[in-house]
């Protein structure tokens, strides 16, 4: 299903990788103690991440969503600035410095932006399915901040 989806956007350039490997899933799933979300491991299980124009990684492999996320929830300078993250589990970004998440606790596959500037968290998508034609459609543009 996925690389059908990224196939209907040839202008993206979307760049597809072979699957993630089941240990790499449950590396996540363990060392975050959350599982990932249906959609998002379904979508490891096709390619491994997903490039988009300019380079941008609209979905991490599996090993960058674990070392980002460990990164962000240990981090004390970010500890000090900004609300906790372990509620959220970062997957994707925009190039320039905004943050893909599903909210994991209470756990739901809607999409959010985190912007690094504010610190806020604000719904973009209700589902990553959403979240992927708007991206990949948007020829590098933060589409969400008109949402």
């Amino acid at each position: 299903m996925w690389r059908e989806l990224a196939s209907e956007f040839p202008d993206a350039d979307a760049e597809l990788q072979d699957p993630a490997a089941p240990d790499a899933l449950a590396a996540i799933e363990e060392q975050l103690g959350q599982p990932l979300p249906a959609p998002l491991r379904e979508l490891l299980t096709e390619t491994d991440g997903i490039e988009a124009d300019y380079g941008t990684e609209v979905v991490w492999t599996a090993e960058k969503i674990l070392e980002e996320n460990l990164s962000f929830r240990s981090n004390e300078q970010f500890r000090n600035l900004y609300m906790p993250f372990d509620p959220l589990m970062f997957f994707g970004d925009n190039g320039g410095g905004d943050q893909f998440a599903f909210v994991r606790t209470p756990a739901r596959d809607e999409i959010f932006v985190w912007d690094h500037e504010t610190d806020s968290r604000t719904w973009i998508a209700p589902s990553l399915e959403t979240y992927l034609r708007s991206t990949l459609a948007s020829n590098g543009e933060d589409w969400y901040r008109t949402t």
